[in-house]
């Protein structure tokens, strides 16, 4: 199939806020992100915190690379490929144009270079180099990061080449690159080289120039992707982070390389001025009477999240209300809910998480009531 191919921008140009996705439309105006599709979430989490058309498909351009690159780290984590390891370029891959390192046919680079070159420079080549490797073929790789996008729960994403090229069918949203983000950022050897600004390869003669400015220019960035092509516009998906504050920004269909930045450190700027992590208060709680159990009571555990975001007003605000438990009916099994502790702001309940049974209780059968029975009887003599 005839492709599109699109020239590379230069580098120097468990729960939801009711409210979250609005807050910054209120605030600026209605739809205030100039681009076609905008998402800002909260990497820890998973929570939408800003959302604009965040499920319409739309061509993703380079920021494709990132489920390739999800594909590479899992590789080089499980042992299959190791940084030291060299590739070679096929005729396919040297064919690919676009941003590229201008690998020739049959020439080697190692694992680590060729992850430079498509992390900092977008290399079209070498990510092909990477597909040939592990898919065997573009396609079983295109394969592959479509059956892992499925697995993320991408329910809108479908590829059909590993570099982002246009074509018929090749769509995503912006909340399925968020998903794909979050997942990235869990592996991390990629922020390793998403966060350098420049590099070089083969001994300095190819330099490499990150084509994520924030990367320089905005505090905190820890990566990701950029993307640029007719169909798509000017895309970025723009990660950083602040003291526990983890944020995963994208634009989509932005109208000029300068605008997709904009757009990202507005939503950027939104999120750290507005949101915390909350961190609940470690809660003890007695044994639970336990009815017709083995035994008469059971011990508690809470297993609190390890964070929830709040504006800095709510975090100001919050507290857990505990619950009034009543005994349980035997049987009870280990991790059973038996209630749930509230984190509540001014009386409003914003999050919960579970009171849990630490081991199992089973229900006390006639034998077992008699052995009991009998048992007590002797400790009263």
């Amino acid at each position: 199939m005839k492709r599109m191919i699109a020239a590379a921008l230069a580098a120097a140009c468990l729960f939801r806020l009711p409210c979250a996705a609005e807050t910054l439309a209120q605030e600026k105006g209605e739809h205030n992100i100039k681009a076609q599709a905008a998402l800002l979430m909260e990497e820890t989490t998973g929570e939408i915190l800003y959302a604009q058309n965040e499920n319409q498909p739309v061509a993703p351009a380079s920021i494709t690379k990132i489920m390739g690159l999800i594909l590479v780290a899992e590789q080089l984590e499980s042992g299959a490929m190791s940084l030291e390891e060299k590739l070679t370029c096929s005729e396919y891959a040297k064919s690919m144009g676009g941003s590229e390192i201008w690998l020739k046919v049959g020439e080697q680079m190692t694992v680590e270079d060729l992850l430079k070159a498509v992390v900092i420079a977008s290399a079209n080549d070498a990510m092909v180099v990477f597909a040939e490797k592990i898919g065997g073929t573009e396609e079983g790789f295109v394969e592959m990061m479509n059956q892992k996008a499925k697995a993320l729960g991408a329910e809108n994403t479908n590829f059909v080449n590993c570099v982002g090229f246009d074509e018929d069918n090749h769509k995503t949203t912006a909340y399925d690159i968020a998903l794909m983000a979050r997942e990235l950022l869990s592996h991390p050897i990629i922020t390793q080289y998403s966060t350098i600004w420049m590099d070089s390869l083969r001994g300095g003669e190819t330099q490499l120039v990150n084509t994520n400015r924030l990367v320089r220019f905005y505090d905190g960035t820890t990566g990701l992707k950029t993307g640029t092509t007719d169909a798509a516009g000017h895309c970025l998906c723009a990660t950083a982070k602040r003291g526990d504050l983890s944020l995963i920004s994208v634009v989509m269909g932005c109208k000029t390389g300068e605008e997709r930045f904009e757009e990202s450190k507005k939503l950027l700027d939104h999120g750290f001025s507005t949101y915390v992590i909350y961190q609940p208060q470690p809660v003890e709680l007695p044994p639970l009477s336990v009815e017709r159990g083995t035994q008469e009571q059971v011990a508690l555990r809470c297993p609190a999240p390890q964070g929830v975001v709040l504006t800095k007003e709510q975090a100001q605000l919050a507290q857990e209300l505990l619950p009034e438990l009543n005994a349980v009916a035997a049987p009870v099994e280990e991790g059973q809910t038996v209630g749930e502790i509230q984190i509540t702001v001014d009386g409003k309940t914003v999050a919960s998480y579970p009171v849990q049974a630490s081991f199992a209780v089973p229900r006390r059968t006639w034998g077992k009531s008699v052995g009991m029975l009998f048992s007590a009887l002797i400790c009263m003599n």
